[in-house]
C-alpha cells in the first residue's frame, strides 16, 4: 500500500475531517457568529469575477490551516436562494402550496444536498488517487469538495431558477427560434458557470497537477448546445413540461 494510501485512511485523517465537520455543524444555528456581509461578497463575486475567490481559498489555508469554510453564512444564504428560486418557480408552474413545499425539500435535500454529496465524494476521490503526488502527505479536504460545488452550482441556480423564468412564458415557451436559442444558452452559460468555477476551485490547491482535466467536458457542452439548436430542441421548454407531467399541472 502506497505511503498516500495510508494517509488517507490513517485515523488521525479521519478524526481531523471529523473535528471540523463537528465545528462547522455546531455553528450552524448561530447566526450571530455568521459573517452574512462576506457570504454575500462571495457570491456577487461568483457572478462577476470567480478568479478573486481563488486568493481567499489560499488565505484561508494559511490562516486556518484549511481551505474549507468553517463559517455556515454562505450555506445559510445558499439555502436561503434555494427557497426564494423555489417560490419564483412555483409561481411559474402554478403550483399550490403543498407542491411548493414537495419542490422546495426536493430541491435542498437531493438537487443540492445528496446530489452535491456525491459530486464531492466523486471528486474528492479523484483528486486525492489520480491528480495528487503521491509524495505529498497533504490531502484534499473533502469540505472544500464540497464548498467547490455550492461554489460552482450557484450561478446556474440564479440563471436557471430564477433569472430564466422572468423570459419562460414571454418567450421560452412559445415555438419560435429565440425561444431554443434563449432558453438554450441558460443551459450553456449555466453549465460553463459551474465547470469552471470548478476547475478554478481545484486549481487553486497548489498540490495538485493537471487541474485543467475539468475542464475537459466544456468542449462537449458546446457541441451538444449546437446539436440541440440544429435539432430546434428547446430543453428549458421540454423540462417544464416533464415538471408538469410529475406533478400532474395541465
Amino acid at each position: 500500500m502506497s505511503t498516500n494510501n495510508i494517509y488517507l485512511t490513517s485515523p488521525c485523517n479521519m478524526a481531523t475531517a471529523y473535528s471540523k465537520c463537528a465545528r462547522y455543524m455546531r455553528k450552524i444555528f448561530k447566526f450571530n457568529q455568521m459573517d452574512f456581509e462576506f457570504a454575500l461578497w462571495q457570491m456577487f463575486y461568483l457572478f462577476a469575477n470567480p478568479q478573486k475567490l481563488i486568493k481567499l481559498f489560499r488565505a484561508r489555508k494559511l490562516a486556518k490551516s484549511q481551505y474549507a469554510r468553517d463559517d455556515p453564512a454562505f450555506l445559510v444564504l445558499f439555502t436561503g436562494a434555494l427557497s426564494i428560486t423555489s417560490i419564483a418557480f412555483s409561481i411559474v408552474l402554478r403550483l399550490s402550496f403543498f407542491q411548493f413545499l414537495q419542490c422546495l425539500l426536493v430541491v435542498i435535500f437531493i438537487d443540492c444536498i445528496i446530489f452535491g454529496m456525491i459530486v464531492a465524494t466523486l471528486f474528492w476521490y479523484l483528486t486525492n488517487t489520480f491528480l495528487k503526488p503521491k509524495s505529498n502527505p497533504e490531502d484534499v479536504e473533502w469540505g472544500f469538495c464540497f464548498d467547490i460545488h455550492l461554489n460552482a452550482f450557484f450561478p446556474p441556480l440564479i440563471l436557471l431558477h430564477f433569472v430564466q423564468l422572468f423570459f419562460y412564458n414571454g418567450i421560452i415557451s412559445h415555438d419560435w427560434t429565440i425561444s431554443i436559442v434563449l432558453g438554450n444558452t441558460f443551459w450553456l452559460c449555466s453549465c460553463l458557470y459551474y465547470f469552471y468555477i470548478t476547475f478554478l476551485g481545484y486549481n487553486s490547491l497548489q498540490i495538485l497537477n493537471n487541474t485543467r482535466y475539468f475542464l475537459l467536458p466544456v468542449p462537449w457542452i458546446v457541441c451538444f448546445y449546437v446539436i440541440s439548436l440544429l435539432m430546434q430542441w428547446n430543453i428549458t421548454h421540454n423540462l417544464m413540461n416533464f415538471y408538469r407531467d410529475l406533478y400532474n399541472l395541465k
